[in-house]
């Protein structure tokens, strides 16, 4: 096994058991669905359809000319019954296509990506996009800026966030669809290395990658550590290189893609489909824990029903993983290409909801964890007093999300949100890393 060596990390409780054994199975599908026209970073798209009009399973209903988007496909056939606006998981609101489904659906049946020689063409057409959770444009990566030449594809099959199983079943059920798209982003860059990497605590997984792995393909174990999956400190773990400040890791020579990425990125050149459905772990206080494979735009409401509703005293239902996920303000939003679980935790589960004055002890315990080296505690505390250049020259456009700070901190500070707010206030004023 592989020595992953990353400064801080935590270990904290897995909470995979209830789903790391099941399949994947599909998820009802809904009368209505609610596709937003944003789910990437970039730019959003504008509806390329109207109100009563006509679609097929697969047909773009939203697309934009610009260099960092990802247009939209409907999930189904049928009628749209209104081009509106929906509220997010994030809490935006942002526009969408309302379609009312036909009673006959053939999942096996959609508009296919139009066939050509330009790969990267047809990926973006596909709308791929980074599935584990940071939604970039998978065809941006895929077109590195020149002169900066690509020697490793690291593929992140870690999946290091409490909850959630829908990698490991993905690497489980469909090993062969990852390692082909694991060669397909190969050729594209044009990289002589490709490693998928895998966090111990899926051994089954593992041997199923290697079990079918081709020619310069790795599959490397890597011990079981938050926040191993995160991109910078994979690639130091595997590539011994550090991503400099401010950089992408194409820098270093290297790219990221997501298990679940490669294997769409797969299904769009060999098959022609478009990413139009997703696996969503959906667990905690439900009733049917699983791994679903769900329609984008399936209201969360409907998919937790299908998981056999909540149970218990629910305190908080989160979408993703209880380390950077985001605490859902209402259950009618819709899933979406970056939405890989909704997680329900029961009262005393979920951290307190503190005010952000809480006093900091000097305890020591962020800095120490943080994987990025950073002092969150400083930054949190310019941020309460809206310092935003004062904590930016503390480096907070460095962190990565990971959560840590909040989770190790004694007093329940909400340090990764004060610096979250830290970094959108410094980022619109234009500070760089």
């Amino acid at each position: 096994m592989g020595r992953a060596v990353f400064r801080g990390g935590v270990h904290p409780p897995e909470h995979k058991d209830a789903t790391a054994g099941l399949p994947v199975e599909w998820a009802p599908l809904p009368e209505r669905l609610v596709v937003p026209l944003s789910q990437h970073l970039g730019a959003p798209c504008k509806a390329t359809v109207a109100a009563g009009d006509r679609v097929e399973r697969g047909q773009v209903v939203g697309d934009i000319e610009a260099m960092v988007s990802s247009p939209v496909h409907s999930p189904v056939s049928g009628t749209v019954a209104e081009i509106g606006t929906t509220l997010t998981a994030a809490g935006s609101v942002v526009g969408c296509v309302v379609i009312d489904r036909d009673e006959e659906q053939d999942l096996d049946s959609y508009v296919a990506v139009p066939d050509g020689d330009d790969r990267r063409a047809r990926v973006r057409a596909a709308g791929i996009v980074g599935m584990g959770g940071a939604t970039f444009p998978s065809v941006v990566k895929l077109t590195p800026p020149k002169g900066m030449e690509i020697t490793t594809v690291i593929l992140n099959g870690c999946e290091c966030e409490p909850f959630l199983t829908c990698d490991h079943r993905l690497m489980l059920e469909q090993p062969e669809r990852v390692v082909a798209g694991a060669g397909y982003i190969r050729d594209m860059v044009g990289a002589k290395r490709v490693v998928i990497a895998v966090e111990s605590n899926k051994p089954d997984a593992a041997a199923a990658l290697k079990a079918v792995a081709t020619e310069g393909i790795e599959v490397t174990v890597l011990p079981t550590r938050y926040p191993q999956g995160a991109e910078k400190q994979l690639i130091y773990a595997l590539v011994k290189k550090e991503v400099p400040h401010g950089k992408l890791p194409a820098a270093v020579g290297v790219i990221v893609h997501n298990v679940a990425t490669a294997a769409a990125i797969a299904d769009a050149l060999e098959l022609g489909k478009p990413l139009t459905e997703r696996v969503v772990t959906v667990t905690g206080s439900v009733a049917r824990p699983g791994n679903y494979r769900v329609l984008l735009g399936t209201l969360v409401s409907e998919l937790i029903e299908a998981a056999g509703g909540l149970t218990g005293d629910v305190e908080r239902v989160i979408s993703g993983g209880p380390m950077t996920g985001m605490a859902l303000g209402s259950l009618d939003v819709p899933v979406t290409k970056g939405m890989s679980g909704i997680v329900a935790l029961p009262k005393g589960m979920a951290a307190a909801a503190v005010s952000d004055d809480q006093p900091c002890m000097r305890c020591g315990r962020c800095p120490e964890s943080c994987p990025m080296g950073l002092e969150p505690y400083a930054i949190a505390n310019y941020a309460h007093r809206a310092m935003w250049d004062a904590a930016a020259k503390r480096d907070a456009l460095d962190c990565i999300e990971c959560g840590i700070c909040s989770y190790v901190c004694p007093t329940n500070r909400p340090l990764a949100q004060l610096i979250k707010v830290a970094k959108a206030a410094a980022m619109a004023k234009g500070v760089k890393a």
